[in-house]
């Protein structure tokens, strides 16, 4: 752990980070739920394919172009063949109302908490670094799921569809991130469990890293040096035990 003395921000996935929720349940429950909520106006096979086609768009993205939800609504809404206000106030209605329906799907992890409100005794800048393909609404929503809701924590940013440029597929998705923290990457910890999106890209850049998972997980790609693998519950006893380690910005 020496070599990450200064560090002065954390930057933590969500979904199966801070909130247990497995995409293998949670998001087909979703796509369900959503083409039921938009059923009359555009047929369930449509929707699905064509939300498809506009989540790989913003995929694609890699930090030189338009924001994700620009490259969403150029994608989606002329391949529906309807104007986007006509449909958009049906998702955003939908998020309101049906999409919180699903937080039985997830489960919160107790240290989440505990490690927010020790970064914010120690004034540790934090971002929310979720897959930005969803917008803010549906992100605050689980934040508030996992128990650490944006009403409770002021964070120093939440990425979202509708203000990044790139996806976790890009480096440049973590790249944004530093330059809008004004920090080294040297300065910085990614917290998460997708090897191939939240470990390797953040890495590539020098961004130190902790990897979520089952303690007994070896790391796919011995090369990559992290800080630490096993529990969120494990990240929280480390950083416990190093607190000289931290430092306030």
């Amino acid at each position: 752990m020496t070599r990450t003395e200064g560090v002065s921000a954390l930057l933590f996935d969500l979904d199966d980070t801070l909130l247990r929720n497995s995409m293998d349940e949670f998001l087909p429950a979703y796509f369900r739920a959503l083409t039921e909520s938009v059923a009359h106006v555009i047929p369930p096979e449509r929707l699905i394919s064509e939300l498809q086609k506009a989540t790989a768009a913003m995929d694609a993205n890699d930090g030189s172009g338009p924001t994700n939800e620009e490259t969403f609504a150029k994608t989606f809404y002329p391949a529906i063949g309807l104007p986007e206000d006509e449909v958009a106030p049906l998702f955003e209605r939908f998020y309101r109302e049906e999409f919180p329906k699903l937080r039985r799907l997830t489960t919160r992890r107790p240290a989440a908490r505990a490690l927010m409100e020790w970064t914010r005794e120690r004034g540790l800048q934090v971002t929310i670094a979720t897959n930005p393909l969803f917008p803010r609404i549906a992100i605050e929503q689980r934040l508030a799921w996992a128990g650490v809701p944006v009403t409770d924590f002021a964070y120093d940013l939440v990425t979202t569809y509708e203000n990044m440029h790139a996806t976790k597929s890009h480096p440049m998705y973590y790249q944004e991130i530093l330059d809008r923290l004004g920090r080294r990457s040297e300065e910085c910890i990614m917290v998460g469990d997708h090897w191939s999106w939240d470990i390797a890209p953040a890495a590539s850049l020098g961004i130190h890293t902790f990897w979520i998972s089952n303690g007994a997980d070896q790391p796919p790609e011995p090369g990559i040096d992290i800080v630490g693998h096993g529990s969120l519950s494990d990240l929280w006893t480390l950083v416990q035990e190093n607190e000289s380690l931290w430092q306030s910005t």
